[in-house]
């Protein structure tokens, strides 16, 4: 790519909402794990915890955002081209 942006985007409000239960879930599970340790062991007994959700979210993130994106390139792509629809109507009619 010489650095402008493809004319293929996806709402990042929409990104956001296929997002939000997954979100709210890890927050919860984040907020679970440092409530479960015990005082004086906040980090130690929380800290893989968290770090190990919030890789997992990180890389289910990013795949469903590259997945949206191919989703909308696919749906903007014609197989035929932009003369599929004309060779069509010429064929039945």
């Amino acid at each position: 790519m010489d650095g402008q942006m493809s004319q293929i985007q996806v709402s990042q409000s929409a990104f956001v909402e296929a997002m939000r239960q997954e979100t709210e879930q890890m927050l919860s599970e984040v907020m679970a794990a440092v409530n479960r340790a015990p005082d004086g062991a906040w980090i130690n007994a929380s800290e893989n915890i968290v770090r190990d959700r919030m890789a997992e979210y990180r890389r289910r993130t990013f795949e469903k955002a590259l997945q949206m994106r191919a989703d909308a390139a696919e749906g903007a792509f014609s197989p035929g081209g932009p003369g599929e629809r004309q060779d069509v109507e010429k064929q039945g009619g």
